[in-house]
């Protein structure tokens, strides 16, 4: 989209993978927002060339750089769907710039959050294991759930499924869906999930949180939470079928975050869901 007086100028980092290239395409369709800039990692092959053209919209001027520092300098958000240490490296340039710093990565971890807490200081971050307003929604259900039902009664398997490309597991939103349930029941997912079952397994153990990952062909992702009891199952499920979905929320969240002050935020902040 042509900028617009006002119109919210957005960076797309990892521009040229499929994440990337559909952020591009969101940003081109949305009113009240402009791409500024486009960053890609040294060595790729889309360096120099133009953003619109590699997302298939045509030209529209935005070279893709591997220079972040002065693009950052001249937008006031950032769209991040890349890895964890390249995500930490641009949380500090968004912290610099005092920009919105919108994180979708996947596969990070406890050691990353002081960093990340740090550069909320000046940065206003928005991070989630999913962008989508259906898997946010569902994880408040979750949450209520595990509430509601006794840990003694009633188990807990989250199950996703992704494509075979993606390079992470269990999946941010997996992860995202199992700490609502822990949250639920007011319990540490990480003292109480279980990754892998294999051989002789023993008995399942009372109150644990389950995961179970699946990958193959094209699927832009799967999940399920299953709440099974003695004589009854409840399954509460979310299907993405394009992952423009994630794009939107990522722009919705530049958006909300562009009139917050610095600080940490998450997509139930966005969307208003933080009181459920």
């Amino acid at each position: 989209m042509t900028e617009t007086p006002g119109s919210m100028g957005l960076i797309v980092v990892g521009a040229a993978g499929r994440m990337g290239q559909s952020l591009i395409r969101t940003i081109a369709e949305i009113d009240g927002v402009h791409l500024a800039g486009a960053v890609e990692r040294p060595g790729s092959e889309a360096l120099g060339r133009d953003a619109g053209e590699l997302a298939g919209l045509g030209p529209d001027g935005i070279l893709i750089t591997d220079d972040a520092l002065p693009v950052f300098a001249q937008a006031e958000g950032v769209l991040d769907f890349t890895a964890p240490a390249a995500t930490l490296e641009f949380a500090d340039l968004a912290a610099q710039a005092r920009i919105v710093h919108v994180i979708g990565t996947t596969g990070m971890d406890a050691s990353h959050e002081p960093r990340l807490h740090s550069a909320s200081r000046h940065a206003r971050i928005v991070k989630s294991g999913n962008m989508s307003l259906g898997v946010n929604l569902l994880s408040v259900l979750v949450r209520q759930a595990a509430r509601a039902l006794e840990a003694s009664n009633w188990d807990i398997e989250v199950l996703e499924m992704h494509h075979r490309h993606k390079v992470d597991a269990p999946s941010g939103t997996a992860l995202l869906l199992g700490e609502a349930a822990a949250g639920g029941r007011g319990i540490d997912l990480a003292d109480h999930s279980v990754r892998v079952r294999d051989g002789h397994t023993g008995a399942r153990e009372p109150g644990t949180i389950g995961f179970a990952t699946l990958r193959g062909g094209s699927v832009v992702g799967e999940h399920s939470v299953i709440l099974a009891g003695e004589g009854e199952t409840i399954e509460l499920s979310h299907k993405a079928t394009d992952r423009s979905i994630f794009a939107r929320g990522a722009v919705r969240a530049a958006l909300w975050a562009r009139h917050q002050k610095p600080g940490y935020y998450s997509m139930l902040d966005v969307l208003g869901l933080t009181d459920y």
